[in-house]
């Protein structure tokens, strides 16, 4: 599916500002709804994955709603098709991804939970690799030509709703029913409200990746080679996500987290001040180190802060804070972009991730004894 998404996703923003005339403010405003439209699903389809036993249901229906929203992508006469398109898009995310992480967690030993979510972030953007790669190809050859790239994209993501189908083995027994509802917070581990409290705030910093790619064009980087430059992103991201998920699950995943906020500060901070292509291209590389680093990291330590009844719902609940801080922080990045200029939004994220690393070695960094360590009643 990342080859279908991530064919698309990298052009979006120039297919907005170059072939359909939208402002850069229109551009923060499409991603920002289309991924808050997808937040409240996400904890949604946790709460309903967790009552019912559907993950696999769950998983094919999301994957299923992102290809359909391609037609209407490679259709679209104006910014309106492709808000519409982008919701599409996101809500099929929105249905599939708690289910999905709660099935890694699910079948993973505790003491490799690292690992797994490194190994799947790992598996995840190897396609992401290989999307950009292709749009590459495409637009060397039929310069521009976005929409042809658009149409392409949907045959991967018929592929892989195919794959759900056939080889995802069914779901289990239906769990039984519980009379208080899976979304109530009574009884979460309170470093999980921390957490998440910590990564709300991380996130009204970190706009959507649209202002990265629209950066490098500021800079003067072709369409053709900013999918070239996405595709090193990714392919970092791919490479170090394994190796991290080994390094937290050895060292404690909140020594990663702490270097993921650091990281980010500066990367967004190298954006800031960026001038030239070549310094375009070592930040696109150094924030695949960034995610490489965090984002499976994230979820591996997450999962040890919760009940094994409530796992897809903690990370709905997860995804959600994530997703709804996604609309405030694109809007903003737009018009500081549009008001004060290219540097604004990235100093604003820099600053945003220096505030949330502070707080997270304040409010977490010190457990009680042996809280460091995966507590095997709550992770199993």
């Amino acid at each position: 599916m990342d080859v279908s998404s991530e064919m698309v996703y990298p052009l979006v923003p120039l297919f907005l500002t170059s072939s359909l005339g939208a402002s850069k403010s229109i551009v923060g405003l499409i991603e920002g709804i289309a991924e808050a439209a997808a937040s409240l699903l996400k904890l949604f389809s946790g709460v309903m994955a967790d009552r019912f036993g559907k993950n696999k249901l769950l998983m094919g229906l999301g994957y299923g709603i992102s290809t359909a929203s391609r037609p209407l992508l490679a259709l679209a006469p104006g910014w309106g098709t492709v808000l519409a398109a982008r919701i599409t898009d996101r809500v099929g995310k929105g249905i599939r991804t708690a289910p999905r992480d709660a099935i890694i967690a699910a079948s993973t030993p505790p003491e490799r939970l690292g690992l797994a979510f490194g190994f799947h972030r790992a598996l995840d953007t190897a396609g992401a690799v290989v999307g950009p790669a292709l749009a590459l190809v495409i637009l060397s050859v039929w310069v521009a030509d976005y929409r042809l790239v658009f149409w392409l994209s949907i045959v991967p993501g018929v592929v892989a709703v195919a794959l759900i189908v056939w080889f995802i083995k069914a779901d289990g027994p239906v769990p039984s029913m519980r009379t208080q509802p899976l979304w109530s917070l009574r009884g979460l581990d309170a470093r999980l409200t921390g957490f998440l409290l910590v990564i709300g705030l991380f996130s009204l910093g970190n706009s959507s990746n649209a202002f990265l790619i629209l950066k490098a064009e500021h800079v003067g980087v072709s369409p053709a080679w900013i999918s070239g430059l996405y595709l090193a992103f990714n392919a970092t991201y791919a490479l170090l996500s394994v190796p991290a998920g080994m390094l937290a699950d050895r060292f404690g995943p909140k020594k990663m987290i702490l270097c993921g906020f650091a990281l980010f500060a500066m990367v967004y901070a190298g954006f800031a001040l960026a001038t030239s292509v070549w310094q375009i291209a070592g930040l696109f590389i150094s924030y695949g180190l960034y995610m490489g680093v965090a984002d499976g990291v994230q979820r591996a330590y997450l999962a040890t802060l919760i009940r094994a009844e409530q796992k897809a719902t903690g990370f709905g609940l997860y995804h959600m804070v994530v997703g709804l801080a996604i609309l405030p922080a694109s809007l903003l990045a737009g018009l500081l972009w549009d008001s004060i200029g290219p540097a604004a939004p990235f100093a604003f994220g820099a600053a945003m991730a220096t505030l949330a690393a502070v707080l997270f070695a304040w409010f977490l960094w010190k457990d009680p004894a042996g809280r460091d360590q995966i507590r095997i009643d709550q992770a199993i």
